[in-house]
């Protein structure tokens, strides 16, 4: 029997800047990634790894920015691994970018087996599964994307602590009422742990953090200014527009 590819569909990221395929059903990016790509605070010759990185919005969107950086996508599902290697061969990133179809927590020779060395990462990018497990997609890709187990934050942060070097530094996004379990899962191996709110709007609650943490470090944590999304007149702010168009960063460190 010949399976069948899904369908997908062509869709730019940055103001055209990347162009990805991403399947028409089931979890397809949005701001969340390009958000996360603009908080890594990566540098050119650095090594950059996005835990559970789909067809590779994030992690493409940091190598967009960051010249001579290194990226490996990791992603268990089979098909959008595939298409995160096609995208990064679309956008002419594939000398710098490797896509590796594994589990975030894939035993430590597993990892070796595929080039991964414990302790050796700079940085760090995730986007977890972050809803709650009830009313679940029917959707499989979908389900996996967005729904979170029991102990989702502590497992995902244990694996970027594998692989991060000792001040490596981890960098997520989260759904801001679900800050209490991400510090709770940093605690034991993170310090200098930054938090910036996400805002739709003026005057509404945060809907996202987006929070880094440097590996081994004592440094206390800061909650840093928010970042609102759009205006009174629910127009781009202009800080959002110079992420989400221009690839702009965005600094999750105290000024």
């Amino acid at each position: 029997m010949i399976a069948v590819a899904a369908p997908t569909s062509e869709d730019a990221l940055l103001g055209g800047k990347l162009t990805l395929r991403q399947p028409l059903r089931g979890h397809r990016f949005g701001h969340d990634a390009v958000l996360l790509a603009a908080a890594t605070p990566a540098r050119a010759g650095e090594h950059a790894i996005e835990l559970g990185a789909g067809v590779g919005a994030a992690g493409l969107a940091l190598a967009r920015r960051v010249e001579g950086l290194g990226v490996t996508l990791i992603e268990l599902d089979a098909n959008l691994a595939t298409l995160a290697r096609e995208n990064a061969a679309r956008n002419a990133l594939a000398d710098r970018v490797r896509v590796l179809c594994l589990d975030v927590a894939a035993p430590i020779a597993q990892l070796a087996a595929a080039g991964l060395a414990l302790d050796s990462a700079d940085h760090v990018l995730m986007n977890p599964p972050f809803n709650a497990p009830h009313n679940p997609s029917p959707d499989q890709a979908r389900r996996l994307a967005h729904a979170a187990s029991p102990g989702s934050p502590a497992r995902w942060v244990d694996s970027a602590a594998r692989l991060l070097r000792s001040q490596g530094v981890l960098t997520l996004i989260w759904r801001a009422d679900g800050l209490a379990d991400v510090l709770a899962a940093l605690t034991a191996r993170f310090g200098a742990i930054a938090i910036v709110p996400v805002y739709p709007k003026p005057g509404a609650a945060a809907v996202r953090v987006l929070v880094s943490a440097a590996k081994d470090s004592q440094a206390p944590l800061c909650l840093l200014p928010g970042l609102v999304l759009t205006d009174s007149n629910n127009k781009p702010s202009a800080q959002a527009e110079a992420i989400l168009r221009e690839g702009a960063a965005l600094v999750l460190t105290a000024r």
